[in-house]
């Protein structure tokens, strides 16, 4: 391969003259923390931030879950950090490990977090960015065994490049500036999120009614309009191929079901097929979860389905009358006050329960005519959509940042224009 003039092969592949590569046992003291004993009232409640894995997710932690006191972080392997040090999860749930985070505040953390401590001479915020971009490849050295974990030894073998300090700090300013733009981009997500539920809220349960609309408002039980039904359960043998199939996540995922939405197959008779069939104006509620929040997450179909059945996880409610418009089926059992009562009409043992006679019996508000139930879905379609085009623009810039990163935090792209003014002053 043809190394390009000012550029060098190093154990991290091809990056420039004036950098360096360093393992992080080279340049930071990495260690890890501790847990006071449980058992002891006099070591918990206390004013000391004492952090998990839960909170490592690449970000800055400014809180603590819980606290530890003085006598606690005595008699315990909890050591305090430094604002600034580095954390990085060596285990935890599903993706946790390998997660990068740093200390806003001073605290202790416990024995599943590494706490890496850099030099003065490293630039904090750029390992970070380092670390979190190559988060997958760390991953990737973990130890083996029953359970794969990183240790402080494989942590301390981890190579980073380093540039030049001021060259360090200009690629965390810019890749900050990004992070920046997308944060603000999630507070506006946020914001719109909360006014479409204050929508819901004041539209679907008649607090507020559209301009040019009038009349009494019906209140109807669900077993008024709908008859319920429970899905088809098959061995699992008859799944992969065959007949489309509304399954749990698409409902759960979707507010409005096409054929493009159900993504699972099942071998099924022709008795099946008529006994479990689907069509356009029926909704579907999700049935059974582990937790009380998942249940009773309804969509409706919008379109004509053929030969398609419906999952025994999820309930199919076939309306009684035409009382309704689908379009207002996709909105009005999300509200707060509907998905609250379809919740406490729950049944829980081991799992979180809904069915047809627990659902019938929420109460529901409906428009007097479809002209106002469409002009209710319209305002929060419109909603939706202004929601889901500001998601796509954070996953562009979410793109864009990986691809800065790749560039910068290579060398292939410097950012000497910003470290060395006097020599790049445009004429």
């Amino acid at each position: 391969m043809d190394i390009p003039q000012g550029y060098k092969q190093t154990e991290l592949g091809v990056i420039p003259d004036d950098w360096d590569v360093k393992k992080l046992g080279e340049i930071a003291i990495v260690s890890s923390g501790g847990t006071p004993n449980r058992s002891n009232p006099f070591y918990w409640n206390g004013n000391i931030p004492w952090i998990t894995t839960s909170q490592i997710d690449f970000n800055t932690i400014i809180y603590s879950n819980e606290f530890i006191t003085e006598l606690g972080l005595q008699n315990s392997a909890a050591k305090l950090y430094a604002q600034n040090t580095l954390l990085m999860a060596m285990y935890g749930q599903g993706k946790t490990r390998g997660k990068v985070a740093i200390l806003g505040i001073d605290a202790t953390i416990n024995q599943a977090c590494a706490a890496i401590s850099l030099n003065k001479d490293v630039s904090n915020d750029y390992v970070l960015f380092y670390l979190a971009h190559n988060y997958e490849e760390i991953r990737k050295l973990s130890n083996t065994g029953n359970q794969e974990n990183l240790n402080g030894n494989i942590i301390k073998s981890i190579f980073v490049p380093l540039p030049p300090l001021a060259e360090q700090k200009a690629i965390a300013q810019s890749l900050s500036d990004v992070d920046a733009l997308i944060t603000a981009i999630d507070k506006l997500i946020t914001k719109k999120r909360n006014i479409k539920q204050g929508a819901m809220q004041e539209l679907l349960t008649g607090k507020k009614r559209l301009p040019g609309f009038t009349g009494d408002r019906d209140v109807k039980k669900l077993g008024d309009i709908f008859e319920f039904k429970n899905g088809l359960n098959k061995e699992k043998k008859f799944f992969g191929i065959g007949t489309p199939i509304v399954n749990y996540m698409d409902v759960y995922k979707n507010r409005g079901l096409t054929a493009k939405d159900l993504k699972g197959r099942v071998t099924v008779t022709d008795k099946e097929i008529k006994t479990y069939e689907v069509r356009k104006g029926d909704v579907f509620f999700t049935r059974t979860s582990e937790t009380v929040d998942e249940i009773g997450i309804s969509s409706v179909m919008i379109e004509d389905l053929a030969n398609t059945v419906f999952s025994g996880f999820v309930l199919r409610a076939r309306p009684k009358n035409n009382w309704m418009s689908n379009s207002y089926k996709k909105y009005c059992f999300s509200s707060y006050s509907v998905r609250s009562e379809i919740i406490s009409k729950s049944s829980y043992t081991t799992r979180a329960l809904t069915n047809g006679k627990l659902l019938s019996n929420v109460n529901i508000f409906i428009p007097p005519t479809k002209e106002e139930q469409k002009a209710i879905a319209q305002i929060l379609s419109d909603m939706d959509a202004e929601i889901e085009g500001l998601e796509k623009n954070r996953e562009k810039y979410k793109l864009i940042k990986r691809g800065i990163m790749q560039e910068l935090l290579t060398g292939k792209t410097r950012l000497k224009h910003q470290l060395d003014p006097l020599k790049n002053t445009p004429n």
